[in-house]
């Protein structure tokens, strides 16, 4: 099983995280499974860019992002190439590391 490692993030995840995650589960599922509280504000359905993800590690291993991921994508904070919604991204067969933004859009509207 591949091994998902989660960067340190000062507020969700100070120490950071690493588990292991089934090939073809949803990559916020895993997540949050294993106890980091990343934001997902329209429940998991592609709707907004609060569980955005940047893949240090492991990107091509994942499903291709659709064109609606890719628009939203668009209004995330901090994006960057290797730059995924977690509530659309399947994890593959390679280890990953994921670094969780400083903000998102809520964080930043709500004053965090």
């Amino acid at each position: 099983m591949p091994q998902i490692i989660i960067l340190p993030h000062e507020e969700l995840c100070p120490e950071g995280a690493a588990f292991e995650a089934e090939p073809g589960e949803v990559l916020i599922e895993a997540i949050l499974r294993n106890g980091v509280e990343l934001e997902h504000a329209c429940e998991k359905s592609c709707a907004c860019t609060t569980c955005h993800v940047i893949l240090r590690e492991g990107f091509y291993s994942l499903n291709s992002a659709e064109e609606t991921e890719e628009d939203l994508l668009d209004k995330a904070w901090g994006l960057e190439p290797e730059s995924r919604l977690s509530c659309q991204a399947l994890v593959g067969n390679q280890d990953l590391v994921i670094e969780i933004p400083k903000y998102t859009i809520n964080m930043v509207s709500e004053q965090h």
